[in-house]
């Protein structure tokens, strides 16, 4: 069957579903003419998933079996493979959700407050991106989860035609407690601290074996995020996927505090699995949101082993890995835990976007990655490319009339020069923002695409080898 008949079949039966529910309730067969109707209405919109997202039925649950993982290739295991016997994790597949298919691996541009700053949905779509991910502490502070639950969900209220993901607000309990706000690459010698606070920052979340209370960054008020208040507040975010409440500890951390925090993360994980299953059967006509549960751990392969087991023990849909991570360990990071996971659960990394960590964690078993770095580094002037990143605000480009990256196809490159891109942003116009923005999205969904194709035709290493040349020849930043 075609993907329209598919399409077509799915819109008559919802028809039928609902004609039947209508004699049900009144005792007489729906009118004829309605029903016609109803069908034709959703032949339509099940055409826009936004309107009609699969596995949703009047007066019940989601249907759980429209979110599922499918695997096509996988890497070869080698001698230098990190996994048990050399194995390598990394795969392509599609991840389907209600709101429709992520082929993988992925990059997940990361709307923050249910948009992208400066760039349309419209334009994330035409740029290739497949899903967005939103932040749940973040709606939860403004306009709030009630007015994107009375909307239709995040998809439907920022008018993405597409899936979507939300995060637990569990990052807050570093970001707010300890004020860091990357640390991935960090070096920790010699530094261990179980109440390090970031220089110049005041401590704003506080945790216990409940859960977090913290201060709000916009207004002062005191707030409280427990496993049970951070799947509420997602059920009615809405979005395809959301990831269960956990503590993202620091580096820093000793390791008796990594070991508590491991195990309070795994009871937080317990009752978010049990608090998604009542919200799901209790939230009727709605589509099913998949729960990702969260491995922890920081550095130490025991811990990430053990919190891996112990999360691949929980009725999860998928796994996110987390957590401060040292560079130097992100690809054996995600081998330790893809050792302990069922094959059949798609893995996201939460926060990831420097190329050569992305090609270790691909290689590992990352499937999707998000992180704001492409839009953050934009809107401050700093460009991704296949030779580097540079800074289009440097003194050469203001006579430069090339594009930001030559041979790039994103709309910015087609249409814009690095001079104009250069004025705008010095001169604070949000054109710049947005125009940068547009081609460091583009950029790294692009790298995500071409990586899954290399994996399904069997060039990944070569691709990688060039990839990582070309990218590092002049070091970091131009």
């Amino acid at each position: 069957m075609n993907t329209t008949a598919a399409t077509n079949a799915d819109a008559a039966a919802d028809a039928r579903h609902l004609q039947t529910a209508a004699a049900d309730h009144s005792g007489h067969p729906a009118d004829n003419d309605s029903t016609i109707r109803t069908a034709s209405h959703l032949a339509h919109s099940a055409s826009g998933l936004l309107e009609h997202p699969r596995g949703a039925r009047p007066g019940l649950p989601g249907d759980r079996s429209e979110f599922s993982f499918e695997q096509h290739s996988r890497l070869e295991s080698c001698a230098q493979g990190k996994g048990h016997d050399g194995a390598r994790y990394g795969r392509t597949g599609i991840i389907h959700t209600p709101h429709g298919d992520i082929r993988t691996p992925a990059f997940v541009p990361v709307a923050t407050q249910s948009a992208m700053k400066g760039v349309l949905p419209e334009t994330m779509k035409d740029l290739g991106a497949q899903c967005l991910l939103s932040n749940a502490f973040h709606l939860f502070e403004r306009p709030g989860e009630e007015v994107l639950d009375e909307a239709g969900g995040l998809a439907r209220f920022m008018n993405w035609d597409g899936p979507t993901f939300t995060d637990s607000g569990g990052f807050q309990v570093l970001s707010l407690g300890a004020g860091f706000k990357k640390t991935l690459a960090m070096d920790v010698t010699d530094m261990k601290n179980d109440d390090v606070i970031a220089e110049g920052k005041e401590r704003l979340a506080f945790v216990d074996e409940d859960g977090v209370t913290f201060k709000s960054p916009l207004n002062g008020s005191r707030h409280r995020f427990s496993a049970e208040i951070s799947m509420g507040i997602q059920h009615k975010l809405g979005a395809d996927i959301m990831f269960a409440f956990d503590e993202l500890t620091t580096l820093m951390n000793t390791r008796g505090y990594q070991e508590h925090s491991v195990e309070r993360t795994f009871r937080w994980a317990r009752r978010c699995v049990e608090e998604h299953r009542r919200l799901t059967h209790e939230r009727v006509g709605k589509p099913y949101q998949a729960l990702y549960g969260v491995v922890q751990g920081a550095n130490y392969e025991d811990l990430r082993r053990r919190a891996a087991r112990e999360i691949a023990s929980l009725d999860f849909d998928g796994v996110g890995i987390g957590g401060a991570i040292e560079k130097r360990l992100i690809g054996d990071t995600c081998a330790w835990i893809c050792d302990e996971m069922p094959e059949n659960r798609p893995r996201h990394v939460l926060g990831i976007a420097e190329v050569d960590d992305i090609f270790a964690c691909v290689e590992n078993g990352g499937d999707t990655f998000d992180c704001v770095s492409p839009a953050r580094c934009g809107r401050n002037g700093a460009i991704f490319t296949r030779h580097g990143r540079y800074n289009i605000k440097r003194a050469a480009n203001k006579h430069d009339f090339n594009p930001l990256e030559e041979g790039c196809e994103c709309y910015t490159c087609t249409h814009y020069t690095r001079a104009y891109v250069d004025h705008l942003l010095r001169a604070h116009e949000m054109n710049g923002a947005t125009l940068a923005t547009i081609h460091n999205e583009h950029f790294f969904v692009k790298l995500l695409d071409d990586i899954r194709a290399s994996i399904d035709a069997g060039y990944f290493e070569e691709l990688r080898d060039e990839t990582l040349a070309h990218y590092y020849e002049n070091g970091l930043m131009k």
